[in-house]
Formats: structure tokens, C-alpha cells, sequence
């Protein structure tokens, strides 16, 4: 917050104003407050803008759109007065920094956060959309972290589902990064064009970065349209649904509906720490063979076996007996996965560290029968069921806080 400066209002209607709280393009955002103490988030346009029409167009629309739309995603609107000399609005205050500055300031957001925030946003956007409004400059520094859950500001240039994205021949209106391919060609804007922008916002909190990376406009522009996202340090459990959001066409791209629902499972699973949702740049490196695909995945289980028991990998046909020549960092490891492989088939180094107790045997280890392994390095699946009932347990709890959470979001 900054303090007023000597060009600013006092007193807007019927609310005083305290602070500053930003200026954009069409005005200023100030901190006020009415006779009973509710704080508001006041805008005033500017004064070089109240005089044009096209812009009274634009502060309307957004006016319009925060009274349509229904729930607590959105910080609710509490009065206007269109007709002033320099129109204004207020809305209910939100308390908390934005998506922008809180990666700013802490860096990269974990999996598990990313999930949960993108969620409620993906939920706040299926309300707006039922209002028949598709906000178009979805980004980071619209996103408010409030206590209650992340809050969709800034519907300046919010427009009619179908609408163009044109005001002036050429020219796209919103945010190079965030923008939807359609968006820049001048097409008609739908609910994917939000879908899109939601994409590229999930991709900066597990980055600090635009997965367009940085350029004047007109590159932004060229790599939105032309170009793949930059996806590296975005955390496996999101990477495939942040990859369908960034589809360059609309209609590959998942519905909001769709995207809260997967959205929740992934935050669902991740409070469970069923994979480590620590951006890649954090995680451990575990060194893979390298070689064909086929190879590397029979090398990669003989590895797994060699670290789970401490001893020789289980022995394999001859023509899969190599492979560990070069080491690499990262794809699939297909035949991997077993009861002792960590998140995404990953080993775990915290298990079986070796030893007397873990040497494979012809016979009995320390009075037991040793474990009999397959061709890949797997112990034969048992499921353990007290293990299945404490997963089962903290899954519907966890899907019970985070319902009750939305459900207590939106009646604010």
C-alpha cells in the first residue's frame, strides 16, 4: 500500500479513502472504508480517460460483470456510480498478495499449492462463465491470495462469451503470456480463452516465469501463436493437464468443469504425499541409463533391484544385460514401478539401504524367505489392506476439508 498522494480524493461517494493500492491502465485502485468500517477496494477511472466514451464503455462492462457473477471467487461488488464525473466502483476488500508477488517474493509453489489454488480458481471460472462472461486477462497479478481462498479481480476487460478480442484494427487486448492464440488473431473469445490463460498462470506459480518466456509484445505474441510452452520446472503431477490447457486450439482444451475436478484429485493426492510435489529444480536427482527406451527401462529396474537389496540386480536374458554405460536425468521409467519405488516410479533412497540384513540369498535371510522378485525387478503385487484403509481414510478426509473449504468460499 502507498499513501495518498495530493491529487487524490479524499472522500469517493460515501466511502473514505486511506491508501493507495495500485494504479493500471484505466485508473486508480484505492484502500476506503464506509461509516459502518467495511473496507473496500475502490477504482476511479482516470481523469484523462473520464472524458472517453470508449472507456466509460469498458469501466461499465466491468461493473456489469462483477454484478453477474455469482459465488466466492470474485471479490464482490458493493456500490458505483457510473454516471460521476470520473466514474468509480467499489468492491469488497481482499486481504492477501497477489499470485505475482507471492512467487515474486517466495519463489516457485509447490504441487500440492498449485493444485489446491488452481482448483478454486478452475471452480470461480465455471461461475463466471455461467454468467455468460469470460474474464480475458486471467494472469498472476489478477489472482488475490486471501485467506479464504484466491480471488479473481479485474474485469476491465471482461466481455460477452463470443465477443472479439479486438478494439482497435490489430490490436489484442490483454496480457503478451497469458494471451489465448485466439485471442491474438482476433477470433472470438469462449471459455477455453480462459482455460488457456488459467494454463499459462499454473505454469508461472511452479516457475516464476511465463512459459512464453520474456520478449517485446510482439515476440510474446509470435510464441503464443506459433510456439510450444516452456514447461520445464513445472512438477510432473501438473505437467500433462498444464500441457491440455496450453492446446493452441480452443477445442482441445479441457472445460473448466473438467479442469476443477482433476485439479482437486491432484491436490487430494498430493496432501496424502503420494508424490513429492517439490518442483523438479528441488527434487533429488536420480541417475537413469541411458540407451533405447527399451533398454534403459530394463537397466533402470536392474538399478532399482540393486539399490532396494544391496547386492547384484536380479539377472536378466542376455541381450538385457547392459545398458548402465551412460547415466541420464528424467523420462519414464516404464518398468520401474514396484512396492518400494517412490512418486512417479522414482526409487526411494530412504528405503532398503542395503546391508547384511538385505543381501539377496538362495535360501532364508535372517529366518525369512527371501522375496521372490519378476523379470523386471518387482516383487509380485500384494497389497498391504491396513496400508489400503489408512490411504482410503486420509483421501475422503482430505476430500471432505477441501469441499467444506469451497463450499464456506463460496457464501462469502
Amino acid at each position: 500500500m502507498m499513501r495518498l498522494r495530493r491529487e487524490d480524493p479524499r472522500v469517493v461517494g460515501s466511502f473514505r479513502l486511506h491508501r493507495r493500492l495500485g494504479a493500471g491502465g484505466m485508473g486508480v485502485v484505492y484502500l476506503g472504508s464506509d461509516r459502518r468500517g467495511q473496507r473496500v477496494a475502490l477504482k476511479v477511472i482516470r481523469p484523462d480517460l473520464a472524458e472517453d466514451q470508449e472507456f466509460r464503455s469498458r469501466f461499465a462492462r466491468e461493473v456489469s460483470a462483477a454484478r453477474r457473477i455469482r459465488g466466492g471467487c470474485t471479490a464482490r461488488l458493493v456500490a458505483a456510480d457510473l454516471e460521476a464525473e470520473r466514474p468509480w466502483f467499489a468492491t469488497q476488500y481482499v486481504p492477501g498478495p497477489s499470485l505475482h508477488d507471492k512467487v515474486a517474493e517466495e519463489g516457485p509453489l509447490t504441487a500440492a499449492q498449485i493444485a489446491a489454488i488452481g482448483a478454486a480458481l478452475s471452480e470461480g471460472l465455471v461461475a463466471v462463465h455461467e454468467a455468460g462472461v469470460v474474464h480475458r486477462d486471467l494472469k498472476p497479478s489478477n489472482i488475490l491470495l486471501s485467506p479464504k481462498g484466491p480471488r479473481i479481480i479485474d474485469f476491465g476487460i471482461a466481455w460477452a462469451t463470443g465477443a472479439s478480442t479486438l478494439t482497435h484494427v490489430g490490436t489484442a487486448v490483454g496480457s503478451p503470456g497469458f494471451l489465448a492464440p485466439e485471442q491474438v488473431r482476433g477470433a472470438a473469445v469462449t471459455p477455453a480463452t480462459d482455460v488457456f490463460a488459467l494454463g499459462a498462470t499454473l505454469a508461472y506459480a511452479a516457475t516464476a516465469d511465463s512459459p512464453f518466456g520474456h520478449g517485446s509484445s510482439e515476440v510474446m505474441l509470435y510464441r503464443v501463436v506459433h510456439e510450444e510452452p516452456h514447461l520445464v520446472g513445472v512438477p510432473d503431477a501438473l505437467a500433462p493437464l498444464v500441457q491440455a490447457c496450453l492446446a493452441k486450439d480452443p477445442e482441445e482444451r479441457p472445460s473448466t468443469l473438467q479442469l476443477s475436478m482433476r485439479l482437486k484429485e491432484i491436490a487430494a493426492r498430493e496432501a496424502q504425499g503420494l508424490s513429492d510435489g517439490r518442483p523438479p529444480a528441488q527434487r533429488a536427482r536420480v541417475e537413469r541409463p541411458a540407451g533405447r527406451p527399451a533398454e534403459r527401462a530394463d537397466a533402470y529396474a536392474d538399478q532399482r533391484t540393486e539399490r532396494r537389496t544391496g547386492g547384484t540386480p536380479t539377472p536378466h536374458a542376455p541381450d538385457q544385460g547392459h545398458g548402465h554405460g551412460g547415466h541420464g536425468h528424467g523420462g519414464q521409467a516404464g518398468a520401474g514401478k514396484g512396492p518400494h519405488s517412490g512418486p512417479h516410479g522414482r526409487p526411494s533412497s530412504s528405503r532398503n539401504p542395503g546391508g547384511p540384513s538385505s543381501r539377496p540369498t538362495a535360501g532364508r535371510t535372517g529366518g525369512r524367505q527371501a522375496p521372490r522378485t519378476t523379470g523386471a525387478g518387482r516383487r509380485p503385487s500384494r497389497p498391504d489392506p491396513r496400508l489400503m484403509r489408512q490411504r482410503l481414510i486420509v483421501f475422503v478426509v482430505v476430500t471432505l476439508i477441501v469441499a467444506l473449504g469451497i463450499a464456506a468460499a463460496q457464501k462469502i
